[in-house]
């Protein structure tokens, strides 16, 4: 591996005002930290040498105004070189380039682009034409700038749209993750609400057997009661001052009749008219008396006593 400083002496020995010519150097690496110490080098040349890359690192060298890369082998330029702002001329000529990075477009200070002899993408050459004078090389600048800012405006585009399609998946997969909680909220809602239900048929039920027992159990209660325990006393009798009264009146009453059929009867009454209507009433009650069965019965018994 060959760097300047070893073959060519010390950076500062070919410093020419503000060029530094490093072609023809054989250099397979670029001295970036060299260079860096040299910002007055504005103008760098590194044509004719073989590399085949640059450091990333190599795009911190923002005081370069005119670079000459041409008769390499670089195959790609640093996804950052678009930081060479102050960068106005740019040769390129005879390298391994397919494609420019997209920051390309942020080298709005360039005037001056040579693409010729490069494997360029069909598009890109189309764009870059041919820099066979200065006029042409002025109009590839141009040229490629508009043509990489619009590749940078489409993959901007590109970059917000895929933005905005994890954006819309994490809101449909947000909806879905919400619909289904909503969905197990109103599960678990259904299936409490059947439960509560249940439990309120249960106790319905349940309270339907108890008084379907009670009944029963009166039933069976009432026969033991009436079995087992002693014959309730008859209530006292109210008015049995009155009762007496009129068990008097009766007595009395009876006796007056039995006294006044007596004496219609036996005495010498029993021709008065009154007592011979009182003794046909008795002989008739006597005759239908007889005429039954068990009174004929208790009639002779007395008869005979």
């Amino acid at each position: 591996m060959t760097k300047a400083g070893s073959k060519g002496g010390n950076l500062r020995d070919k410093l020419d005002g503000n060029e530094l010519d490093l072609s023809l150097s054989d250099l397979n690496e670029v001295p970036v930290k060299e260079l860096a110490a040299l910002p007055k080098a504005t103008i760098l040349d590194l044509s004719c040498n073989k590399l085949t890359t640059l450091p990333s690192d190599f795009c911190g060298l923002t005081h370069l105004v005119k670079l000459d890369l041409s008769k390499n082998k670089l195959q790609q330029l640093p996804a950052d070189f678009g930081r060479l702002v102050n960068l106005q001329h740019l040769d390129l000529l005879n390298n391994k380039l397919v494609t420019l990075p997209v920051s390309f477009a942020q080298l709005k200070n360039l005037k001056w682009l040579d693409l010729k002899d490069n494997p360029l993408d069909p598009v890109l050459a189309k764009v870059a034409g041919d820099c066979l004078d200065e006029k042409q090389c002025k109009q590839c600048a141009n040229k490629v700038l508009q043509h990489m800012k619009a590749v940078q405006a489409d993959q901007e585009r590109e970059r917000q749209r895929r933005l905005e399609v994890e954006r819309e998946k994490k809101r449909e997969a947000k909806q879905r993750a919400k619909e289904a909680q909503e969905r197990e909220l109103r599960k678990r809602e259904k299936a409490e609400e059947k439960e509560r239900r249940r439990k309120e048929y249960d106790a319905l039920k349940a309270a339907k057997r108890e008084q379907e027992k009670k009944p029963k159990k009166e039933a069976n209660q009432a026969p033991k009661s009436k079995s087992g325990s002693r014959p309730r006393k008859p209530p006292p009798r109210k008015h049995t001052r009155s009762w007496a009264v009129l068990k008097l009146l009766l007595l009395l009453l009876l006796f007056g009749v039995a006294g006044g059929l007596v004496a219609c009867r036996v005495t010498e009454l029993q021709q008065q008219p009154l007592c011979t209507s009182v003794n046909t009433i008795y002989d008739n009650a006597v005759q239908g008396l007889r005429r039954h069965e068990i009174l004929q019965w208790v009639l002779q018994t007395d008869s005979q006593q």
